[in-house]
């Protein structure tokens, strides 16, 4: 932050009392964006067109079914820049509006190049210990690839990987910060016209970071396919290439988990301080302008909730698809299926077909002429169901198509139809999971509801009432998952397919197609968390612009929809982590028996260096927890004492005849977050290498050379499980916590400024550092943990 933004240099309220003081600093765009923006156009036209026709040369000598992927990719960035331009197109509102969202502009741009900046330093010093891992490290006699060709593959994955996943986060914030003022200035004609326009914006958030994932993956393999002359003479096989694509999974993983994180600490903190002082001591509104850490809030909001929540999914997909692909061309290779390019390129082209199903599902999202009337508005929940209705209507249709074309083989002519009914499996699960979390976090069904009741006798009974509402959720989700997982096994078993030995080998790539189905969706999904973020900010410009109370309700109904969108992506997002940890749990133990040359398909927890390793990793996702939790209460204690010395050294402040501070909050939580990031990211790297070097040393002067390998994969396998019902425990008490405070200020049991009102706003601030920085990160975390081993599985044997 410059010293403009530290000092607060602002103009008194008391001339001009509806105008947001001038907050204005030098924007801060990475330097790639800034260099595009100065070229030429023409030149950078000729740039793009010399690009895209080297890609698609490359993917013309990989495969059609590439070039298919890129023309999609390319084709849905398109019409994100379709998007972007008919949401720029709206405007800003009056100037007040415009201030406000100056201010959170250049606070979320300025936080994400230092914070970035961060990461990227300590993502090239991974790179180089990832280089160094891998000289020394066992070679695979198969891929025919020497240590320095392998080091460097692995490296340039790593960072692109990382490079990418923090595109997709900028990306993310880029259109959250200019589209929050227009929904706010919507909101003064129409409800629907504000909503449609907060879908469109995060449509084209999510469009880009789909479409990112795809073709990076994509690119990867059709550059590595042609440069190591796949399949040809003394070369890799084509069924072994998927595996050099770990590490960019790994650079994504690394990247979306300090993202989450340091946005987590970041929007939780100010968001505590905020609420604590301000709505809880001194009983103002949420986003009063009175309130010194209002602007540090919203903010938050982008850095938090947009530009991690884009590196999150980005993410999730990479490691889905890359995933799916080694298992794809493992079975193909057992099975000895004459051309497994399906298989392995299956991923791809189901991503691409989602990229085109959520278009069609947010263009169906239209706006009306009625007013804005909150008496006549149709629920934005409703309307937003209905998008994914139709999205997931044609996700079954394109689904089935698209495992006709790819996945049909002669050996077993009907294996399609048991993997097209594998990813319905899959369609059925992402849909239970959306509604679930919508039945325990929206104050229309019978939890949340409950919940406030339990806020009108108090602060605690409101506490134990979430707890119990948390540890509860975690029921039906497990057996959906349970479910999901046996079924889509039990239908690739009985696919047809078979090894040389007669034993049926389809059971994991039926789980990994279920995955693939769960996400079949993801970009409609994404878009419907990033209304959330967007709604928020919006109502906060209304309220500290003083627009009239009507506005005010139609961005309140807004942002309640908005906290259960987010809730519901999270559970969506932590069903996808459960479904993709296995499968890379399956693709590890795969990795080890290749690199032993030794069978690897059990762990056996009855050996007590075993069942410490479970222990270990049990113990982690609990350690980690607490460290994100506490690394949120730290910073939010620095918050409140700061808010509080304003308010008591500048008592003119309440009375609009004083100047808060804004950016002193700002730079507080600023400093704080990208401090307090550092200590539970290190402990999900270091923990599962030294765990697996240290069991390797005992298991070399023991006799058991299996050991570090067999202790890793017992930490990971209890990792993922306990981390999975955290994960849900945590984001759905956070969340009911949330929308039991909104159903309350919506006048139910009092009302605002009602005890029972102050009983949830306790609850709320429990529940921030739960289902804002612990719970999103945790299921992050699960797919580093298994990303990390799979890269590193070498060293453990």
């Amino acid at each position: 932050m410059d010293d403009a933004m530290e000092t607060g240099n602002l103009a008194p309220y008391q001339e001009r009392p509806r105008t947001f003081p001038n907050m204005r600093s030098k924007p801060s765009i990475p330097l790639i964006f800034r260099i595009l923006m100065r070229m030429n156009v023409r030149l950078l036209f000729v740039l793009l067109f010399l690009v895209f026709g080297a890609i698609f040369y490359i993917g013309a000598s990989t495969s059609p079914i590439i070039v298919f992927v890129f023309s999609i990719c390319i084709v849905s960035f398109v019409v994100s820049i379709y998007l972007t331009n008919w949401v720029l197109a709206k405007d800003e509102g009056p100037p007040e509006m415009v201030q406000i969202s100056e201010a959170i502009r250049d606070g979320a741009e300025g936080f994400f190049k230092t914070q970035y900046g961060t990461i990227s330093k300590m993502a090239l010093l991974l790179a180089l210990v990832i280089f160094g891992i891998y000289m020394f490290r066992p070679q695979q006699e198969s891929s025919g690839l020497g240590r320095l060709t392998s080091a460097s593959i692995t490296v340039f994955s790593f960072l692109l990987g990382a490079v990418c996943s923090g595109m997709a986060g900028y990306v993310g914030m880029w259109v959250s910060v200019r589209a929050n003022v227009r929904v706010s200035s919507a909101a003064r004609r129409s409800a629907r016209e504000a909503l449609q326009i907060a879908v469109r914006a995060g449509g084209f958030s999510a469009l880009v970071v789909v479409g990112m994932a795809v073709i990076g993956v994509a690119i990867l393999y059709a550059t590595f396919y042609v440069w190591l002359g796949v399949d040809s003479t003394g070369s890799m096989k084509v069924t072994d290439l998927p595996l050099l694509l770990v590490g960019y999974g790994f650079g994504a993983s690394f990247v979306a988990l300090f993202a989450q994180l340091g946005g987590g600490i970041y929007t939780k903190a100010a968001d505590v301080g905020a609420d604590l002082v301000g709505k809880v001591e001194q009983g103002i509104p949420e986003d009063d302008p009175r309130n010194p850490a209002v602007i540090a809030d919203l903010v938050g909001d982008n850095v938090g909730d947009c530009a991690a929540r884009g590196a999150d999914l980005f993410e999730s997909i990479a490691a889905e698809i890359i995933s799916a692909m080694i298992l794809g061309g493992s079975m193909a290779q057992r099975c000895k299926i004459e051309d497994p390019s399906g298989f392995i390129l299956f991923p791809l082209v189901i991503h691409s077909f989602d990229l085109v199903i959520s278009s069609v599902g947010i263009f169906s999202i239209r706006g009306t002429r009625d007013p804005g009337v909150i008496g006549v508005m149709e629920d934005p929940m409703m309307i937003l169901q209905k998008g994914y209705s139709v999205t997931i209507i044609l996700a079954v249709l394109t689904f089935g198509l698209s495992t006709r074309w790819m996945l049909y083989t002669e050996q077993a002519p009907s294996a399609w139809l048991n993997f097209a009914l594998c990813g319905l499996v899959g369609i059925m699960t992402a849909y239970i999971f959306v509604w679930i979390t919508q039945y325990y976090t929206d104050y229309k069904h019978e939890p949340v509801r409950k919940l406030a009741l339990a806020s009108s006798t108090g602060h605690g009974t409101n506490i134990i009432a979430g707890i119990s509402l948390g540890l509860e959720s975690t029921a039906l989700p497990v057996l959906v998952i349970s479910v999901s997982i046996v079924s889509a096994f039990w239908l690739g078993q009985t696919s047809g397919l078979v090894d040389e030995a007669g034993n049926p080998t389809g059971g994991l790539f039926g789980t990994a197609v279920a995955t693939m189905g769960m996400l079949s969706t993801a970009a409609y999904v994404l878009t419907m968390d990033m209304f959330g973020p967007i709604a928020d900010n919006a109502g906060g410009i209304v309220e500290m612009s003083q627009q009239p109370e009507s506005v005010r309700e139609i961005t309140d109904v807004l942002d309640a929809a908005g906290n259960t969108t987010k809730a519901t992506t999270k559970g969506f997002a932590i069903g996808s982590a459960a479904l993709a940890s296995f499968l890379l749990f399956s693709a590890y133990m795969d990795e080890v028996a290749s690199f032993a040359h030794t069978s690897f398909t059990q762990v056996d927890i009855a050996i007590p260096e075993v069942f410490v390793g479970g222990l270990l990793g049990s113990m982690l996702i609990f350690l980690f927890s607490a460290w994100a939790c506490a690394a949120v209460g730290r910073t939010a204690q620095e918050v409140v004492n700061e808010v509080r010395r304003q308010f008591i050294e500048r008592p003119g402040i309440m009375e609009f005849k004083d100047k808060p501070d804004y950016g002193r909050c700002v730079a507080i939580v600023a400093s704080a977050s990208l401090r307090e990031m550092i200590k539970p990211g290190a402990l999900a790297i270091i923990s599962p290498i030294f765990i697996g070097i240290l069991f390797r040393i005992l298991g070399y002067y023991t006799g058991h050379p299996l050991l570090g390998a067999k202790v890793v994969a017992s930490m990971l396998m209890f990792a993922t499980v306990s981390g999975i019902l955290m994960a849900l425990f945590l984001n759905t008490a956070g969340g009911a916590w949330d929308n039991a405070k909104k159903y309350i200020e919506t006048g139910a049991l009092g009302g605002k400024g009602s005890e029972s009102h102050k009983a949830a706003i306790t609850g709320d601030t429990v529940g921030d550092p739960f289902k804002d920085t612990a719970g999103p990160s945790l299921h992050v975390l699960i797919k580093m943990l298994a990303t990390i081993t799979l890269v590193m599985a070498p060293i453990f044997l």
